[in-house]
């Protein structure tokens, strides 16, 4: 999938674990933001969600680290200034703050994230729920954060990404729209299904 997204013209991946980190980046010459998603028994958080975590998608090779920028607590008392302090000093590496509200942007930059997203948005019980992209968020993050915004969550067709990169976004992320074979099929079966509606 990553040999065909870059095929297509992804300048970049997101990938999520250690060997699938591994096994993208000698299959592409692409950066990859690395995520390593892991749950905790008691906790929310599970998007890169401690600095051992990070490091493991470090070593496998991601040129940026992605994590839960919510306020939710982290597994092992984590602290999320600390975990990105360290990724920077031990690590070297930048940070991507996946955020569900446009205040935990403002909040994640602050602390020293070097992009903010809107990845999390909907994903979080207050934080609104749409099947569409959260452009009211990605606006506010646009008018108050200085880092870079990388619009991402809910991205399912290119209008959406041209929105989102008119209103000055740096980059945008898009997962199951690519990756996602059900939804792709399910999306052109629904619109078949309003055509034939339409004509009856």
């Amino acid at each position: 999938m990553a040999v065909a997204a870059k095929m297509g013209g992804a300048i970049g991946i997101r990938a999520n674990t250690p060997p699938d980190i591994r096994a993208i980046s000698s299959a592409t010459d692409l950066p990859i933001i690395g995520i390593y998603k892991k749950v905790y028994e008691g906790f929310d958080v599970f998007i890169t969600p401690t600095f051992a975590a990070a490091r493991a998608v470090a070593e496998a090779g991601c040129a940026m680290i992605a994590l839960d920028a919510t306020p939710r607590p982290r597994p092992e008392d984590e602290d999320l200034a600390e975990i990105i302090r360290r990724i920077h000093n031990e690590l070297d590496l930048p940070v991507m703050a996946d955020c569900s509200t446009a205040e935990e942007a403002i909040r994640a930059a602050e602390l020293g994230a070097d992009v903010v997203s809107s990845t999390l948005s909907g994903y979080t019980l207050y934080s609104p729920k749409s099947a569409e992209p959260d452009f009211a968020m990605i606006s506010r993050m646009l008018e108050r954060v200085d880092a870079p915004v990388f619009a991402e969550g809910h991205f399912h067709y290119p209008e959406q990404v041209t929105r989102a990169l008119k209103m000055g976004c740096h980059a945008v992320v898009v997962g199951g729209a690519i990756t996602r074979p059900q939804e792709i099929t399910r999306r052109f079966v629904e619109m078949i299904k309003i055509t034939q509606k339409d004509k009856s």
